[in-house]
C-alpha cells in the first residue's frame, strides 16, 4: 500500500479534530440529559429509583400464562416492583392460577387465603369482593377498571400484591417484602429462586439508592438555585434511617427531611407536614416540579383535607421521601403509583418564603 499524500494526511487530521472537538463539545450534554449513568462494569444506574425492567428467560416464557406474565409486567413497572418477584410469588402460591387446591378459584384454603395470590381475606379487605368506591382497610385493588377488587381475579390479585410488596420495603428490600407476605424464610428463598430463574440475567435486581452519582442530574435539572440547594441537601440523606421527629443529621421522618433540606438553602418552613400542607401554594397535578411537595392520605388522624405524609418531589414522578420505620431507608421512590395522594404544594410562593428569598438576594451593606 502507498502512503497516503500530504494533501490527504491532512485531510484526515482535519476530520478527526472536528469530531473529536464535537464528541468534547455534545458529551458533557448528554451527560446532564440522560437518566442514568453507567458503572464500573457498565450495567446503568437508574438515578430515580426506579426499578430495572428484566427480560424474562426462555423457561420463564414457557412457565408463565401469558396473560399473567403481561400482568406481572404491566403492575410492576406501575408500581414500582420487579415483576419476577410478582411473577415468583404467584408461582409459588397457586402456579399462576392454574392450582386446583382449595381457595385459588373460590373459598379459601385452611389458613383463610384465596385466590391466584393468596392474600388472607382479612388483609384483602374483610371480604372477597370489595367495591372500590366504598371503605375498606386492605389491600383490595381493582386492575381491570371494573370497580370492584375481587381477590380471585388476576388484574385485581397481582396488583394488590405489587401494592402489598411496596409497602413493605420492595423494590430495595425484597426479601423484607417477602417476609412479610408469607413469614417464613424459607419461603423467601423459594421465591427469589424462581425469580432468578424468571429473569434472562438470572439475578433479582435492586436499584443503588444512595449512590451519589445520582446525584448531578437531578440537581442541575432544578428549575433554579435555590431548588438545587434543597435537592443537594434531601438527596445526600439517600441510606438514613427513618426517625419520627427527626430533623437529622442522622435520621429524619416525613416532613423532618424537607424542613431540613429548605433550611439548608438559607429558607424557614413549618415543620410537620400538618402545618406544611396549608402553608405552600396549591399545585395543579401535573403543574410540579422539583422542589415543591406531595402529599398523602396516609397515617394516624389524617383525612383528604388533612394529609399525615408528604414527599419532597426531585424530578417528574419521583420524590425523596422518608416513610417509615419499617419501609426502609430514606430513599427516591414513585409518587404517581400512589392512589392516596392528596395534592401538591409549593412552599416556594408562599408571601413569607418569597420575602426570605429576597433577603438572601440583596446583599448585604
Amino acid at each position: 500500500m502507498n502512503p497516503p499524500s500530504r494533501t490527504r494526511l491532512a485531510l484526515l487530521l482535519g476530520i478527526a479534530g472536528i469530531l473529536l472537538l464535537a464528541a468534547i463539545i455534545i458529551s458533557p450534554m448528554l451527560l446532564v440529559s440522560m437518566p442514568s449513568f453507567l458503572n464500573g462494569d457498565g450495567a446503568s444506574i437508574d438515578c430515580e429509583g426506579g426499578t430495572k425492567v428484566e427480560e424474562v428467560s426462555d423457561s420463564g416464557a414457557s412457565d408463565i400464562p401469558a396473560d399473567y406474565l403481561d400482568l406481572y409486567k404491566k403492575w410492576g413497572k406501575k408500581i414500582g416492583v420487579q415483576w419476577n418477584i410478582l411473577a415468583a410469588v404467584g408461582k409459588r402460591e397457586t402456579d399462576h392460577g392454574r392450582s386446583n387446591l382449595a381457595g385459588v378459584k373460590s373459598g379459601t384454603n385452611y389458613a383463610g387465603a384465596a385466590g391466584p395470590m393468596q392474600f388472607l381475606i382479612s388483609t384483602w379487605g374483610g371480604k372477597a369482593q370489595v367495591a372500590m368506591s366504598s371503605t375498606f382497610n386492605g389491600y383490595a385493588s381493582d386492575g381491570d377498571g371494573d370497580g370492584v377488587g375481587d381477590v380471585y381475579n388476576p388484574a385485581d390479585a397481582i396488583l394488590g400484591a405489587a401494592k402489598m410488596l411496596k409497602r413493605n420495603g420492595a423494590p430495595e428490600n425484597v426479601r423484607r417484602a417477602l417476609f412479610t407476605y408469607n413469614r417464613a424464610w424459607w419461603y423467601v428463598d423459594q421465591v427469589e429462586e424462581i425469580a432468578r430463574k424468571y429473569a434472562k440475567s438470572g439475578a433479582v435486581e435492586v436499584p443503588p439508592q444512595a449512590s451519589e452519582e445520582c446525584d448531578d442530574p437531578l440537581v442541575a435539572a432544578a428549575p433554579s438555585e435555590i431548588v438545587a440547594k434543597i435537592l443537594q441537601y434531601a438527596l445526600a440523606q439517600r441510606g438514613k434511617p427513618y426517625l419520627w421527629g427527626g430533623t437529622g443529621p442522622d435520621a429524619f421522618d416525613c416532613s423532618g427531611i424537607i424542613y431540613a433540606a429548605y433550611r439548608a438553602a438559607g429558607l424557614s418552613i413549618p415543620r410537620t407536614t400538618f402545618t406544611q400542607w396549608p402553608f405552600g401554594v396549591k399545585v395543579l397535578a401535573g403543574e410540579e416540579q422539583p422542589g415543591d411537595l406531595v402529599f398523602f392520605n396516609a397515617g394516624p388522624g389524617t383525612s383528604a383535607d388533612n394529609p399525615g405524609h408528604v414527599g419532597l418531589i426531585v424530578s417528574k414522578g419521583k420524590m425523596v421521601e422518608a416513610r417509615c420505620t419499617l419501609c426502609g431507608p430514606i430513599k427516591v421512590t414513585s409518587y404517581q403509583a400512589r392512589d392516596n395522594k392528596v395534592g401538591f404544594t409549593r412552599p416556594l410562593q408562599n408571601p413569607d418564603v418569597l420575602d426570605q428569598l429576597k433577603k438572601l438576594q440583596t446583599p448585604a451593606l
